[in-house]
């Protein structure tokens, strides 16, 4: 198995231990264009998750600080969107990693 496989998988599977840093680092680092092609797909993947950040944030000074003094939904709404997102670029990071390590 050769190195430019493992690295670009290692891109995908850093969802779980180095999220953006690892993927930013390859980009960089790497003069191989397959690596900077997986490395670039593999930190916009991670990013994703953090489209619903500035809405809880939104959400949550609007709610500690009088809102409707009900239930906070949109904030819990908002933390429920960005689990779901996560989970859903784990699963798609980890099944991109396994792909690249089994081409040929």
């Amino acid at each position: 198995m050769d190195t430019k496989r493992i690295l670009s998988a290692l891109c995908y599977f850093s969802v779980m231990f180095a999220g953006i840093l690892f993927p930013l680092v390859a980009y960089l680092a790497s003069e191989d264009e397959d690596v900077k092609f997986h490395a670039k797909k593999a930190l916009l993947s991670h990013l994703i998750p953090l489209i619903p950040l500035p809405l809880i944030l939104i959400a949550a000074i609007i709610d500690f600080t009088g809102g409707t003094g009900g239930f906070p939904l949109l904030m819990f709404s908002s933390a429920i969107l960005m689990v779901i997102l996560s989970l859903i670029v784990l699963i798609w990071n980890l099944v991109k990693g396994i792909k690249v390590l089994n081409i040929n």
